[in-house]
Order: C-alpha cells, then structure tokens, then sequence
C-alpha cells in the first residue's frame, strides 16, 4: 500500500491528542460540518461548559477568518489546515492559510498590537472597533481577531512563512486553558 502508513498517521494523533484535523479548500459547507463535527467532539470530552463554549466560540471564528480572508477569498482556491488539540492545559486551535505578501506587515503589526493589550484594552477596543461602523471589503473591520484573543487564556502565538514574493503561508495557535 504505498508509502503511507495509516496506523502510524493515526498513532501519532491519537498520541497528540488531536481531536480535529481538517486539510483541504474551504466552502460554506465544509465550514458548518467542522463546526457540527467539533461540537460533537467537545461533548465527549470531560470539559466544563464554559471552556467547550469558547474552543467552539474560537473555533467558529477562526474558520470565518480562514473563509473570508485566505488568498482567493470565499470559495478560494488555496487549501486552509485547522487543527483541535487536547492538551494537559486545556485547548489549541491551531489553523494555516496562505496570504498575499503585501498583507503581511499589517497583520504581523495587528497581532502584535492585540498581543500587547490586557483584557480591558481589548474589551475597549472590540467596543471601539464595534461602535465606530468602519468594516473591510471583507467585513468586520479586525472584531474577529480581537475577540479570538479575548476568548483566548494566552498571547496569540502565530508564524508567517515566506513562499515566493507573492505568497505566504500564516499560521495562527490560539490556546485555551480549562477553567
């Protein structure tokens, strides 16, 4: 059977504790069966259900940033990569996406502003973002991003990989301790 071997694929993300592991293009559909998927998952899990409701609230928000702002937009043609972990803590949601070059300075500053904000700065400013009315092309005007990292117990923690002068490839890992 190839070169692939399945069990040792399926041992590794057991042994990581990998609930959900998604690769592929992102279509409306696709986007409500992960979240019908994951919701199912967290009741298996021995969480409280204030920690599920946010790895759900973090989840579903993240796969709206992946469907609305991956290079193609909407029903793009790049794949996407999102990823649920267990860990001794609590949670990660861990997703991947390309991005156009020349967006890149902006969201790395974005990120590192967010990730210099207490809660209160980022509740005032998801407040700010959300009276002011001033939203993207794509919508929302950066409330997303805000509330993932209100929803978050940590920094968000991202990469950004350079793949030619065109294309890069962002990762963002948003954990979630339990409560």
């Amino acid at each position: 059977m190839g070169n692939i071997d399945i069990y040792e694929m399926y041992d590794r993300m057991e042994q990581q504790n990998i609930m959900l592991s998604f690769k592929g293009n992102l279509t409306q559909e696709m986007l409500h069966s992960i979240c019908e998927v994951m919701e199912r998952k967290l009741e298996e899990f021995d969480a409280d259900n204030r920690t599920k409701k946010r790895v759900y609230h973090v989840l579903v928000e993240c796969l709206q940033n992946l469907f609305h702002h991956s290079k193609g937009g909407g029903e793009q043609e790049e794949s996407i990569i999102v990823m649920v972990v267990k860990n001794a803590n609590g949670y990660s949601v861990i997703t991947g996406n390309h991005v156009d070059s020349k967006d890149v300075d902006v969201l790395r500053q974005r990120i590192k502003e967010i990730n210099s904000m207490d809660s209160d700065a980022l509740k005032n400013l998801y407040r700010k973002v959300l009276t002011n009315g001033t939203y993207s092309s794509k919508g929302g005007g950066g409330l997303g991003i805000i509330d993932i990292a209100r929803k978050s117990d940590d920094k968000l923690d991202f990469g950004i990989v350079p793949l030619d002068e065109f294309n890069s490839f962002f990762s963002l890992n948003v954990k979630i301790a339990n409560q």
